[in-house]
């Protein structure tokens, strides 16, 4: 018997990382909005704790004293997180929040010239995303209605074409100074063909970065071998730190230690063998740490931790992805033989242009009714104007009955 033709139960029976969702503390209902809040790992109460415990007995000397040393802290991270990107141990660090580390990293790889200024990204752009693009343009004395190439679909169609992707950057690549993309496309869980876009870039003499705050957690990633300048993403989400965690970010390794790339500085940024003696000179550290401003959040960082040793405890992004995979196939079944002339799934159709997120709409109904209804029957998921539900079994703690109950009890609302 295929996949294709198991049920629910039996696909959970025989899911090698049914075991994970036991390390998680989930909401009553159904939880498939992990591409927006990721659940708590049950350890993250422990992490946290302890560094209450090591606050309260060592107060200052907690930034110096053992393993859990403050002032290191974001280097526990840095092996998982580099492991989770594709990317080298210096191109990789926890710090700040997304938006903050997209501000400090336009302003080393957004170096405009009245020849090359145009940063592209996209039409339908994470709002945070559109305005610091836009703030970053009128910082250095241009206009965004200018410097701003606006990617769209195709009439009629709601995701990017990949060809016409590459067919923009060849168009302005003499202009272009920048592009800068989400992995995964926030609204319809398209995932965007990072690797292309990045040489399609190159090959114009422009920069290119990436807003991984769907794709970190959620697909398998090799920034540094697939050329990325950079890349910034959250935490929140696929990596389950909880409300507002600690952001990340990556600068490819040829530029970690380029000096002649502007920066804005701060103390943490600096030499860390003479940091404390409080030198007003600029040393910088010759890897991606040396864009820290100040020491990090200690408690976010422990919870955060707490999620990474789940992702180790699964092998890797994997295993996780082989099971996404499954959940995209048991799913689309499922609202093919239920669902199928009532709901549509703007998500692209092939399996590398999609993660764990099914973007939603209601065929001949209200869809903000449907959620509604969605949310008293406690399924948590969660709705983007105009008119998608976004819903994301998460394969670290959501199983193929999640997926079962949700589309039964769909089908029972959807009119």
């Amino acid at each position: 018997m295929t996949d294709q033709q198991l049920n629910a139960a039996e696909l959970d029976a025989s899911d090698p990382l049914a075991a994970l969702r036991d390390e998680f503390e989930l909401p009553d209902g159904i939880y498939l909005v992990g591409n927006s809040l990721g659940a708590l790992p049950k350890a993250a109460r422990d992490y946290v704790n302890t560094e209450f415990d090591r606050w309260s007995t060592l107060g200052v000397e907690g930034h110096f004293t053992g393993d859990l040393a403050w002032k290191d802290y974001h280097e526990l991270m840095t092996g998982q997180l580099a492991a989770l990107t594709g990317a080298m141990a210096d191109e990789v660090v926890a710090m700040n929040s997304l938006t903050v580390n997209l501000h400090l990293l336009m302003v080393s790889f957004y170096q405009p010239t009245p020849e090359r200024h145009k940063i592209l990204i996209e039409g339908h752009a994470f709002p945070s995303d559109h305005f610091a693009v836009e703030s970053q343009i009128r910082q250095r004395g241009f206009k965004p209605d200018e410097s701003m190439v606006l990617l769209e679909p195709r009439d009629g169609e709601q995701t990017l074409r990949p060809q016409d992707i590459l067919a923009a950057i060849a168009e302005h690549g003499d202009e272009l100074a920048l592009v800068l993309l989400p992995g995964v496309q926030y609204y319809t869980g398209q995932v965007l063909a990072m690797e292309e876009i990045a040489a399609a870039s190159h090959a114009v003499g422009a920069f290119v970065g990436f807003d991984l705050a769907h794709a970190v957690g959620n697909l398998e990633l090799s920034l540094h071998d697939w050329d990325i300048d950079f890349a910034a993403w959250c935490t929140y989400k696929y990596l389950n730190s909880g409300p507002g965690g600690v952001a990340g970010a990556f600068v490819h390794q040829r530029h970690v230690n380029d000096q002649r790339l502007a920066k804005l500085h701060g103390w943490w940024g600096t030499n860390k063998t003479s940091r404390f003696e409080m030198a007003t000179e600029f040393d910088a550290i010759p890897t991606v740490e040396s864009w820290q401003l100040s020491n990090g959040p200690i408690l976010l960082m422990a919870s955060l931790r707490a999620s990474l040793d789940i992702f180790d405890k699964a092998g890797g992004m994997g295993p996780l992805r082989r099971k996404t995979e499954q959940q995209i196939e048991f799913f689309d079944r499922r609202l093919e033989e239920s669902l199928g002339d009532r709901v549509e799934n703007i998500t692209p159709k092939a399996l590398p242009e999609r993660g764990c997120q099914f973007a939603l709409r209601i065929i001949n109904d209200d869809g903000r009714r449907v959620f509604e209804e969605l949310e008293k029957a406690r399924v948590l998921c969660d709705w983007r104007h105009p008119d998608v539900i976004r819903v994301a079994p998460v394969p670290l703690y959501n199983s193929f009955d999640d997926i079962d109950r949700f589309v039964n009890i769909l089908d029972g609302i959807v009119q």
